[in-house]
């Protein structure tokens, strides 16, 4: 059982802080060209690739239900075949070298700081939190050894606090009765994440799958006729993010007072990253969770 947290709101703030030195790995060149070299060339491809190698040659029907809102028959188009360019464990191999280098591109000299370090050092302590039951994709990550340099080992914090936190989000979107697709479109309506055009062709929904769940939303109450959400939507929203808070707060709370240090110290580095170029134009809407990540 969680611990009880008494500010949801600095929880997900640290996750949002820590988030994008996770995640800057889908959009780095670095990760394309070594899974290139393993034969996986499809850009979709290679995301399904690195991020579901943890869990060894898995299917697509795993695949499709750890990740939650892309469509399933986008994932088989690549899921298993991926393994028969590459094994999981060589994928995983390519995937930390690309991290390397990447943070070494976009922090600088600040890969070596003692901010680097340190907040890798409370990352990792943060993790020591984490439960395994009922979280896939956090326990799959969970599963790997650690890397040795404090750069790597932030990310690889970084990643399993990531995954650990979307696991609980998925539990909180599902008791709140959104499937994948829904909860997507519930998430471009606020304007502040994913541009909707980059969720829907990324995530592989037809326009008439998109208008078939887009009208299930505006049936209850959830989105309005332009596609933006509503003050019902926006309570909803709300109280799946107030309940995954919940269900994740365990590495905030095991860090005690340390977690406000840590969420200074990944904000920093985030804007680094952020001012690097990160993430491409075209992806994120103005004032996404991405630019404002952190704040």
């Amino acid at each position: 059982m969680e611990p009880a947290v008494t500010d949801p709101q600095a929880v997900t703030r640290l996750a949002r802080r820590l988030e994008p030195l996770h995640s800057m790995i889908y959009f780095a060149p670095e990760v394309g060209s070594e899974l290139a070299e393993l034969g996986i060339t499809h850009p979709r491809a290679q995301y399904f690739a690195q991020r579901s190698a943890a869990m060894g040659a898995v299917g697509p029907g795993v695949v499709a239900a750890t990740y939650f809102n892309f469509n399933p028959a986008l994932i088989a188009r690549f899921v298993p075949g991926i393994w028969s360019a590459a094994s999981p464990a060589d994928v995983l191999n390519a995937r930390m070298r690309a991290v390397d280098g990447a943070l070494r591109r976009l922090l600088g000299d600040a890969v070596s700081s003692r901010e680097c370090e340190r907040a890798s050092v409370l990352a990792r302590r943060a993790t020591e939190a984490c439960r395994p039951e009922d979280r896939v994709l956090y326990a799959a990550h969970a599963d790997l050894p650690w890397p040795d340099e404090p750069h790597l080992v932030l990310w690889h914090a970084a990643t399993l606090l990531r995954e650990y936190r979307g696991d609980g989000h998925l539990h909180a979107l599902l008791g709140a009765g959104l499937p994948g697709l829904e909860a997507l479109i519930l998430h471009v309506s606020t304007g502040r994440g994913f541009l909707p055009e980059f969720a829907q062709a990324s995530r592989g929904w037809s326009a008439e799958q998109w208008g078939e769940a887009s009208a299930g939303l505006r049936s209850r109450g959830l989105v309005d006729a332009s596609g933006s959400i509503t003050d019902e939507g926006t309570a909803l929203r709300e109280s799946i993010e107030a309940e995954t808070s919940r269900l994740s707060s365990a590495p905030s709370a095991s860090l005690g007072a340390d977690a406000a240090e840590l969420g200074e110290l990944a904000g920093g580095l985030t804007r680094t990253i952020l001012a690097a170029g990160a993430f491409p134009d075209g992806v994120f809407a103005t004032g996404s969770e991405r630019a404002t990540a952190a704040r």
